[in-house]
């Protein structure tokens, strides 16, 4: 069973992805971001999911270790289809949308490929091994993809406002989950902090989206310097 603190974690979780989700339907960006809009459904889904196999299972059975780090795997795969959304926006002036899907398929599949050769290659072949590899492995490269997006932005002066918070808020959660997952491999004993960890970053992108969407009307455009030098 949940302890008080990761219960209330969880519905506080579950309450701001159903936030999230109804400012940007109200903000009619179903059409322009279903990418977000399916990376949301998809985290509701995981973690009810995870709730019902706690209640039936426990937090310390298999099952739900199994369910963890596959649906972890998932929505971080999901997360590349939002990135990619953020780059066809950035880049949609230059008809660039099928080269980076394409760019897209390529890196999953070599991480996902690489991913598999370090835990084949290694004595304990567990199936979660590949699980843990594999999101640590995405979450590395989506670091480099989202500073990479950020860097053209500034050569393209992007200034729609959405646009840009949508890739603050992107590049702030996948450097808080590399994070986490470089220091959980030095202590990996889940009794303390890191229990709470992930349940709380995951918090991140549903409230910034639900602010972006609720507070930034759509068509604002930041001035191009603050782009450039957001700290002059």
């Amino acid at each position: 069973m949940l302890d008080p603190v990761s219960y209330a974690i969880w519905l506080a979780v579950l309450l701001a992805e159903v936030v999230s989700l109804v400012c940007m339907i109200r903000g009619k960006a179903l059409a322009e971001h279903f990418t977000l809009v399916l990376y949301l459904c998809c985290c509701f889904a995981a973690d009810v999911g995870a709730r019902s196999i706690i209640k039936s299972s426990g937090y310390e059975s298999d099952t739900y270790r199994y369910f963890f780090f596959y649906s972890k795997s998932l929505l971080i795969i999901c997360l590349y289809f939002v990135l990619m959304n953020l780059y066809s926006h950035v880049f949609s002036e230059m008809g660039a949308g099928k080269y980076i899907r394409a760019g897209a398929a390529m890196i999953l599949g070599g991480t996902a490929g690489i991913s598999y050769y370090m835990v084949a290659a290694s004595s304990d072949r567990l199936v979660t091994h590949f699980a843990v590899e594999l999101g640590q492995n995405l979450y590395f490269v989506g670091v480099i993809l989202t500073y990479l997006l950020w860097f053209a932005m500034a050569k393209l002066r992007e200034n729609r406002t959405r646009v840009v918070q949508l890739v603050l808020s992107m590049g702030v959660y996948v450097s808080l989950s590399a994070g986490s997952y470089a220091v959980n491999n030095l202590y990996p004993d889940h009794n303390g902090f890191w229990k709470y960890y992930f349940p709380i970053t995951s918090m991140w992108l549903p409230v910034s989206w639900a602010y972006t969407f609720l507070k930034v009307p759509a068509g604002t455009r930041l001035a191009t310097a603050k782009v450039l030098a957001p700290n002059a």
